[in-house]
């Protein structure tokens, strides 16, 4: 059974940073994981993903500002945010893709004007 436990969210002021960690449990391959988000009154919606053999993929909202990253040894899963604007409040959620996707519990990321 996968499990995925993020870490890294908190409150920070516009322009700031935060480094989100997830940590995954459960299997044994390198996977496709990810981060999407979710704001209050919207849907989710993908953020980054970064592929086994580690090819990036990004929102259009978050180029430039955000970095996926991963430790494929651990199945660990990073997200680095720079430059943080209030639109970007909302819950963070990681993913990975096993036989099917598994995802974290979220961590809460608050960026206050």
């Amino acid at each position: 059974q996968v499990q995925l436990v993020e870490s890294g969210g908190g409150l920070v002021q516009a322009g700031g940073s935060l480094r989100l960690s997830c940590a995954g449990s459960g299997s044994s391959y390198s996977r496709p994981m990810g981060w999407h988000r979710q704001a209050p009154g919207k849907q989710r919606e993908l953020v980054a993903s970064i592929s086994s053999n580690g090819n990036r993929n990004y929102a259009d909202f978050v180029k430039g500002r955000f970095t996926i990253s991963r430790d494929s040894t651990k199945n660990s899963v990073y997200l680095q945010m720079n430059s943080l604007k209030p639109e970007d409040t909302a819950v963070y959620y990681c993913w990975l893709d096993a036989n099917r996707r598994y995802w974290g519990q979220g961590t809460q990321v608050t960026v206050s004007s």
